[in-house]
């Protein structure tokens, strides 16, 4: 099974599956370079996978569904035009064409309803994580969003995640303000800037790596608390004021 990413937009991943004859495709913003790759490649679509509404992991459910009427699995709980099989907090799927196995995991911060994907060593997480970062709390609260990259970190180490922007390099330089003293964070800061110098994606990354590096995974870590009360002026008693703090710095940053 092959994952490729397609790039949408300015800084869009859209996860293309494919077993060299079916293809499913992850939160097609835009229907261009997926209908382009079916072509290039002689693929044929057998469905569509959406973790959450927004109109960049959405937009190009029309007309793809016109050149290729397939189901299209997403949240229950987000309305969604399109979306023809509705999914909740462990469901289970068997994704049509290539037969991979899915559990949905309810991961709401970034919107009320967002879902991810997960298979063991396979994670589709939309906007909730991304590496060396998390999405912006535009619905959800901080205990969601609390919750929900808890729920992912406890995963597999080895898990891939495929996170769907290109955020990475942007989201390092906020790591290095949260936790200046990060030795592996720096190695793979390193690693990133040559992979963009080359014109290559920086994802997918492992939950082992966003452990070591995301700071919004290591809230908790004394000197990213430390670094939080020097910033804000006021100490974290815990991880959720911490993690509270961190997005709202990122917001601004």
């Amino acid at each position: 099974m092959n994952i490729i990413p397609l790039p949408a937009f300015s800084d869009n991943y859209i996860w293309l599956i494919h077993d060299d004859h079916h293809a499913v495709v992850v939160d097609p913003g835009d229907a261009a370079p997926v209908l382009a790759y079916l072509s290039t490649h002689g693929l044929s679509l057998s469905a569509i996978l959406v973790t959450h509404h927004h109109a960049d992991h959405v937009g190009g459910l029309p007309a793809l569904l016109e050149a290729w009427p397939v189901p299209v699995f997403g949240p229950a709980s987000e309305h969604i035009a399109g979306v023809s099989e509705p999914l909740s907090d462990g469901d289970r799927i068997r994704v049509p064409g290539i037969g991979l196995k899915l559990e949905v995991l309810e991961v709401p911060a970034h919107t009320a309803g967002h879902i991810a994907y997960y298979a063991p060593g396979i994670l589709f997480c939309g906007d909730t994580l991304f590496s060396a970062g998390c999405g912006r709390l535009f619905e959800g609260t901080a205990e969601q969003l609390d919750v929900a990259l808890r729920r992912l970190a406890a995963l597999d180490p080895h898990t891939r995640v495929y996170c769907t922007h290109e955020y990475t390099l942007s989201n390092l330089a906020f790591a290095r303000a949260a936790e200046p003293e990060n030795a592996e964070r720096d190695r793979y800061a390193a690693y990133c800037e040559t992979l963009r110098a080359n014109g290559r994606p920086t994802v997918p990354s492992t939950i082992a790596l966003e452990k070591d590096i995301n700071p919004f995974l290591r809230a908790g870590e004394p000197g990213v608390i430390e670094t939080v009360a020097r910033h804000t002026g006021v100490r974290p008693k815990n991880t959720l004021e911490s993690l509270r703090a961190l997005r709202a710095w990122k917001d601004t940053f």
